[in-house]
């Protein structure tokens, strides 16, 4: 977390704050904002490597004061308008596409503003997957499934309890009641008190219209800036019979134990 202040600078509206930022995810947040903030993202990985980031940024729902740029070699492309009030929106764009630049709006009270956002930098494949995927609703094929039992963040089988639909977020929440855990790389998916069942939320797009039905499903997916994203997500029978064909042809990708 990273948190500047434009009261530093108070008398000099057109200061320029250079802060760099070295872990591959967290937040910035400018209070008072004057002037304006380059953020330079140098992440501890190889210079070589760097062509394969895609950063995203998620504005706080609250965050005001300040337009955000896309920079490069001067020229600048605007990512988030100030007061742009679109909740949960998130936006992505290759590291090599330049920096980041926060420049103030002019403001009768600074000390009412502040303005944040949360970044995650990760490789293009899996932002693709979250962001760019043509479409992102049609149902994942064999090879795909196997794969994504394989690499995504969280796998495990469940049921579809309820859908909560959000209508000014296009998106949905599914809540998801747990069978079994294979997988999960945050505690998405806890111990719920009374009944000891393992119970989780899970966030999809609006417009894949997830509704509640009988049956198991394999779920699988990514985080994102602290939320499970759905990815490929089969019946838990038809994942049954493509990870046996696979294993007797000798062709899976990873060992899960399906049963």
């Amino acid at each position: 977390l990273s948190s500047p202040s434009g009261l530093t600078h108070e008398s000099h509206r057109k200061d320029v704050e250079q802060v760099y930022l070295r872990c591959s995810e967290g937040s910035i947040e400018w209070m008072y904002p004057t002037g304006a903030l380059i953020v330079n993202l140098r992440p501890n990985t190889s210079p070589a490597s760097y062509k394969h980031l895609t950063v995203c940024i998620k504005p706080f729902k609250d965050s005001a004061g300040a337009n955000i740029y896309l920079e490069k070699t001067g020229e600048l492309k605007l990512l988030v308008r100030d007061g742009d009030r679109r909740p949960g929106k998130v936006y992505c764009f290759g590291y090599d596409q330049g920096g980041l630049f926060v420049e103030a709006t002019p403001q009768q009270d600074i000390s009412r503003k502040i303005t944040g956002f949360q970044y995650e930098l990760m490789n293009k494949g899996i932002a693709s997957d979250l962001h760019t995927v043509s479409a992102p609703c049609r149902p994942c094929s064999d090879t795909e499934v196997l794969l994504a039992v394989c690499t995504s963040d969280f796998v495990i089988r469940g049921s579809i309890q309820n859908v909560t639909n959000m209508a000014e977020e296009q998106e949905s929440i599914i809540h998801v009641g747990v069978n079994k855990l294979y997988r999960q790389k945050s505690k998405v998916f806890q111990l719920t008190g009374e009944s000891g069942n393992w119970r989780g939320q899970i966030k999809t797009l609006l417009e894949c219209g997830v509704k509640p039905g009988d049956g198991d499903f394999l779920f699988t997916g990514r985080m994102h800036f602290g939320e499970a994203r759905l990815g490929c997500a089969p019946r838990f029978k038809d994942f049954q019979r493509m990870y046996k064909e696979a294993k007797d042809k000798g062709l899976n990708p990873c060992e899960i134990g399906p049963d």
